[in-house]
């Protein structure tokens, strides 16, 4: 069952940890994600899941950065979020996606117990100005039925930035 806006807002500190927090970003049933400033774009076009692959950063300016298509950005929300009993699930904004954008092209689905900043996959299908401190997706969260294990993956747990793929720590 997907959590009100208003049941977010009851459990705010003790099932659900946003920081930070601002009433006037929560929705009926979800809350809406600022982007950070920063960017990660992968150094080479051709990427090998077996390697780890490196990236360069980009600073967003106040006046937008114009992005390019069929490149794929990584960005990161400015909101910390942590969850204990529920399953937290990230969306992109449909205002968002009508401008062609797509913020999370996959992994959407959070675990319980995650905490950390979100590392968005933003891909565009034309040319796009972004700026920094937009709402650019929503989170929104699901009750969780029956036992559980919480999430605790080396790989993203407690990050502190914006995250490339660690998938190649799979093969070793």
């Amino acid at each position: 069952m997907i959590l009100s806006g208003k049941e977010i807002q009851k459990r705010l500190n003790n099932d659900i940890f946003i920081e930070p927090f601002n009433p006037e970003q929560l929705n009926p049933n979800s809350y809406n994600l600022r982007l950070h400033n920063k960017l990660l774009v992968y150094d080479k076009n051709e990427l090998d899941m077996k390697t780890e692959n490196k990236a360069y950063e980009i600073t967003i300016p106040e006046e937008g950065l114009l992005l390019e298509p069929n490149k794929l950005y990584l960005g990161r929300t400015i909101e910390h979020t942590r969850t204990e009993k529920v399953v937290p699930m990230l969306e992109g904004r449909s205002s968002v996606g009508r401008l062609g954008l797509f913020i999370h092209v996959t992994a959407g689905f959070g675990d319980v117990g995650f905490s950390g900043f979100w590392t968005l996959e933003i891909f565009c299908v034309q040319p796009i100005r972004i700026y920094p401190g937009v709402e650019i997706c929503q989170i929104y969260y699901h009750d969780i039925l029956g036992e559980f294990d919480k999430y605790e993956s080396g790989k993203y747990q407690n990050n502190t930035d914006i995250q490339t793929s660690m998938l190649y720590k799979d093969f070793i």
